[in-house]
């Protein structure tokens, strides 16, 4: 199956300049938990999570007005094209340890977006076993976590 038959293409998207205090309204009123980090022209630069906006707000000391969606998003944006195949894309997100990646066109435009939520919700998209699989993979801790009693 490829990409183009199961991504979310009314995928909302945000600009570098944008405050996370938008970001989190577009994030409530679209129901999602992630959005592309999109140029003028469309290209992805980024991707900015919830999970990045509270670590934002938690260690920078200001306001989620006074910070700018590009200053949370890290590095790379990892993104795949609409003719992947769904389980190449499973590959990149188990890599990369993603949920989401933004589908772009040649140029790199967002063209939507592909999450383990729209796999699982295709039936046949992917196997049973390649999904846990790239959600074990991207499950892992990044680094060892201290057990709480261990000696």
């Amino acid at each position: 199956m490829k990409v183009r038959d199961i991504m979310t293409t009314d995928v909302k998207s945000c600009r570098p300049e944008t405050s996370l205090a938008e970001a989190v309204k577009l994030m409530w009123e679209h129901d999602c938990g992630a959005l592309p980090v999109v140029s003028a022209e469309r290209k992805v630069a980024g991707m900015v999570t919830d999970r990045d906006i509270c670590i934002a707000l938690a260690t920078r000391g200001r306001t989620a007005d006074r910070i700018a969606a590009g200053d949370v998003t890290a590095g790379k944006a990892y993104t795949c094209l609409p003719d992947d195949d769904v389980v190449a894309a499973l590959e990149t997100m188990k890599a990369q340890k993603v949920r989401r990646l933004p589908v772009v066109d040649a140029e790199g435009r967002l063209k939507g977006i592909l999450s383990l939520n729209d796999v699982v919700t295709h039936a046949g998209a992917a196997t049973a076993n390649e999904i846990v699989t790239t959600l074990t993979g991207i499950c892992e801790h990044r680094r060892p976590v201290a057990v709480a009693g261990a000696a």
